[in-house]
Formats: C-alpha cells, sequence, structure tokens
C-alpha cells in the first residue's frame, strides 16, 4: 500500500527539491497536496489526513509547530534551518520523528522517510492483525519497562483529556526526549500512534455499547472535533464512525 505525504514549505526551490529528488513512490508514498504557509497547511492536514508531513518550522501565517499542533498527523519530518532547543523541544511534544537541518541532503531526508515507512508498516500490520469485525487498534501489552508502563497507565487515566508529551514526562519525572526514545524503542510506535490508538478503542466501545452521538463519543475520547475524530478513526479501522455504528 502507498501512504500519504503532505508538503509544506514556503520556499520554492526547497519544495520543488522535495517534489522532484525525493522517489516518493518508490519509498512507498504518494503526495496528497502542498501547501506554502501554516495555514493553509492546516487546512492541507485537516482535509487529507495524510500519514506523514513534511514541513519546515519558520512559515508564513503560522509556524509549523503551530500548525501541527492544530492539525497533528501520525509522523511528522522537520527540515529546517531554525533549530533551537526550544523549537527541538516543542517537535518532540508533537511527535515530530525526526529534525533535519538546512540545506537538507536527499539521502538523509530518504533514510528518515524510509524509517517513518518501517513504523507505518509495523502499525498497519498490528491494525490487520485484529479480528476483521472488530478494527481496534492492536496495542503492544505485557510491557516490562517500568518508565513505559508508567506512561501507558497515565495515558489510559487520562486519554479522554487534552494530553501530550510533555504532561506524561513530568508525570514519569523524565525527559520528552528520553521519553519518547524509549517509548518507541518499547512499544514499536511512537507515543502520538499509542494515544490515538487507544483512543480509537475506547471510541468504538462507545459507538457500539452507547447512543452517544459522534460529537460526544469524540470528546470523551479526547479528540479536538469530531470532524478529525472521523478521519482518525477512519485511518485506523478503514471505515467512519457511523459505518461502524451501523455494523456493529
Amino acid at each position: 500500500m502507498l501512504y500519504r505525504v503532505a508538503l509544506v514549505e514556503d520556499e520554492s526551490i526547497t519544495l520543488n527539491e522535495l517534489l522532484v529528488t525525493i522517489p516518493w513512490l518508490e519509498l512507498g508514498f504518494e503526495i496528497c497536496g502542498s501547501a506554502r504557509d501554516g495555514i493553509e497547511g492546516e487546512n492541507l492536514i485537516k482535509r487529507e489526513a495524510p500519514d506523514l508531513v513534511v514541513t519546515d518550522i519558520r512559515l508564513p501565517g503560522q509556524d509549523g509547530l503551530e500548525m501541527l499542533s492544530k492539525a497533528p498527523a501520525p509522523f511528522a519530518l522537520i527540515i529546517s534551518g531554525h533549530t533551537d532547543f526550544a523549537y527541538a523541544k516543542r517537535a518532540i511534544q508533537l511527535g515530530v520523528c525526526d529534525f533535519i537541518e538546512k540545506p537538507a541532503d536527499d539521502d538523509e531526508v530518504i533514510d528518515a522517510v524510509r524509517k517513518i515507512k518501517k513504523q507505518l508498516d509495523a502499525a498497519e500490520r498490528m491494525r490487520k492483525s485484529g479480528d476483521d469485525e472488530e478494527p481496534f487498534f492492536e496495542l503492544p501489552k505485557n510491557i516490562s519497562n517500568h518508565l513505559i508502563k508508567m506512561a501507558i497507565d497515565y495515558i489510559h487515566s487520562h486519554y479522554s483529556e487534552s494530553i501530550g508529551l510533555q504532561d506524561v514526562s513530568i508525570h514519569t519525572r523524565t525527559s520528552e526526549n528520553h521519553l519518547s526514545t524509549l517509548f518507541r524503542e518499547v512499544t514499536g510506535i511512537n507515543f502520538l500512534q499509542y494515544i490515538n490508538g487507544y483512543r480509537i478503542n475506547r471510541s468504538a466501545k462507545l459507538l457500539r455499547e452507547t447512543n452517544m452521538n459522534i460529537s460526544e463519543v469524540a470528546e470523551s475520547c479526547g479528540f479536538p472535533t469530531p470532524s478529525y475524530f472521523t478521519k482518525i478513526f477512519r485511518r485506523f479501522t478503514g471505515i467512519t464512525p457511523t459505518q461502524y455504528r451501523d455494523r456493529a
């Protein structure tokens, strides 16, 4: 299968290089759209629900990190000349999986995309390994690492709230960078994938067992808007929440 990638870059030369010199199809991706500023990029992500967003930080309208906070994506790759600690810390919070400094080398970008593809494949295998009649996201079980168990317990207790990596790092008394890296190493998926997967599992249960409407289910499971909930649900299960309820 081909995963979907959105490109957000205001520099014409850099955007053209990403479009032309990176062999997206060979890497397992199709470009679902591109944008030249943060506002357009936010709308693109919300409309197309890409699996990967490649973006700069400094953008017209709003910066790339603000864009990702309003329109999260399962994976994000930052290519930017702005690499100070504050940006890097915020990027980690938002689940950014790699940070490449401009001018970006094609091979470096390709290597980063290949790593992301492996994680997407792993997540897809987990999704398909479940019961075909129960499109839940199969999350890692029997975690032995104490720190990650604490993080997962916190997610399970606070998934209905607007929580992020920073909240969990404070709870586990570790740095966001260390927690993000360790979480991926131990579970095989990143923090954002796990929390979205858990929320999807909980929302499917509510859709099946209650009469709550879509907006109520979205809110109770920690999704910022019903439309975003619908897009994430469809990405994980292949169908919309309404279609799932009709089949239940």
